[in-house]
């Protein structure tokens, strides 16, 4: 009986190391597939966001590009349109008056000044939008 005892014991070891290797191996495989869809649910996630910045993206170029049209206009609006006192009044004794300025009358006009004073008037002309 005792031999019958220690045969049971040791076949009831062999099981139990057999059990405790089993549920071993299967919570390693259980891990490995908790870990792929880890993994899985990671890319979905960063797919998603992704899109969300893409479509950030996409709005903010496009808000950009509306915001430079409309600046553009508004920055040529905030050059300097007007002329100095001085040279106006040079061009008034000429008969040279407001409005866009011919440029052979501006010639003539200009004709007694120096070269300098030549450029000088007609840069301040051609800033003010008068030259045509």
């Amino acid at each position: 009986m005792e031999n019958d005892e220690k045969g049971i014991s040791e076949r009831l070891e062999a099981a139990t190391a057999l059990l405790e290797r089993t549920i071993g191996g299967l919570e390693q495989r259980q891990s490995v597939l908790t870990g792929e869809v880890e993994r899985i649910s990671a890319t979905v996630e960063q797919s998603r966001r992704e899109a969300e910045m893409a479509e950030k993206l996409a709005a903010t170029e496009k808000e950009l590009a509306e915001l430079k049209a409309a600046a553009a206009p508004a920055a040529l609006d905030t050059l300097r349109k007007t002329m100095p006192a001085a040279t106006a009044e040079m061009l008034a004794k000429h008969g040279v008056g407001e409005g866009p300025v011919d440029v052979r009358t501006l010639d003539a006009a200009l004709a007694g000044l120096s070269l300098e004073q030549r450029i000088a008037v007609k840069s301040q002309l051609l800033r003010a939008g008068a030259i045509v």
